[in-house]
């Protein structure tokens, strides 16, 4: 579902984003496009285009959460690793004290754990957002810990929506399968543009047209099923026609141990790493 609310509206209390890289810059970019603000960053190294916006006053930029001012904050958005996380998050317990929503997007990184930093009555959205949301293309699953009201839901969505569409999932172990699916799954399909690259290579193709043919195709395929409510199946096997190259293909890729079997090994791969992150 597309997030609710936010949209082209102006958040009086403070929004605080701690930690400007790619992500959070990503969701930066869309409040700021929506009119979500005013927005105080919490970055030490801010990039150039970082400063720029400070500079411009489109947001207000620190380098510790200690120089935050006022108590007005209708969220605090935590988007740092969740290495970091580990050392910070104590910084961050006077937000929540201050009756702040804490939307982290730190993998790994358990609602008890981040409750044990910010006290137990922090009010606390867990969510997975993925590199996509660069180009407002992405998806985030968010989960939201007891104590979390209707009205923080709807705030996290609009956040998180600057990314692209929101899920949510009902028990917080599913984040480390969001984080397996979503989270890491574009890198599977650079991985299949790669791939697909060197076998061209293989039969005989240049290597920039090559990948100039991969990438198109993965891209492509990826913008029908966005556009396409047609299931996945459905629209593989629209391509397969009986003993041609596309199914000859197939038999390879579908075979017992291919491609599903391989997928789900990776994924599964994936969640026991996001657990151990824990």
């Amino acid at each position: 579902m597309r997030g609710p609310g936010l949209k082209r509206t102006s958040v009086k209390p403070v929004i605080v984003l701690v930690g400007a890289g790619r992500m959070g810059s990503a969701l930066l970019k869309g409040w700021l496009a929506r009119g979500i603000g005013p927005v105080t960053v919490v970055e030490p190294k801010p990039s150039s285009e970082i400063r720029k916006l400070a500079k411009q006053k489109k947001i207000t930029l620190l380098a510790q959460p200690s120089a935050v001012a006022g108590k007005q904050r209708a969220a605090c958005l935590v988007a740092i690793k969740p290495q970091v996380l580990k050392g910070e998050a104590p910084a961050l317990a006077g937000f929540a004290s201050q009756g702040a929503l804490m939307l982290s997007i730190a993998a790994g990184t358990s609602i008890a754990a981040m409750k044990q930093a910010w006290g137990p009555k922090a009010r606390i959205v867990r969510a997975m957002p993925n590199t996509p949301g660069a180009i407002g293309a992405g998806i985030s699953g968010l989960f939201a810990a007891k104590g979390a009201t209707a009205a923080d839901r709807k705030l996290a969505a609009g956040l998180l929506s600057a990314l692209g569409d929101v899920v949510w999932v009902a028990k917080e172990e599913l984040i480390d399968s969001v984080t397996a699916v979503s989270g890491s799954g574009p890198a599977y399909l650079f991985l299949m543009a790669e791939a697909l690259t060197a076998a061209g290579i293989a039969q005989g193709l240049p290597p920039a047209i090559a990948e100039r043919l991969a990438r198109a195709t993965v891209s492509g395929a990826g913008a029908l099923l966005a556009a396409d409510r047609t299931a996945a199946s459905a629209l593989r096997e629209a391509v397969t026609s009986p003993g041609g190259t596309t199914a000859a293909a197939l038999g390879v890729l579908m075979a017992e141990d291919g491609l599903p079997a391989l997928m789900k090994r990776a994924v599964a791969a994936a969640r026991r790493r996001a657990e151990e992150l824990r």
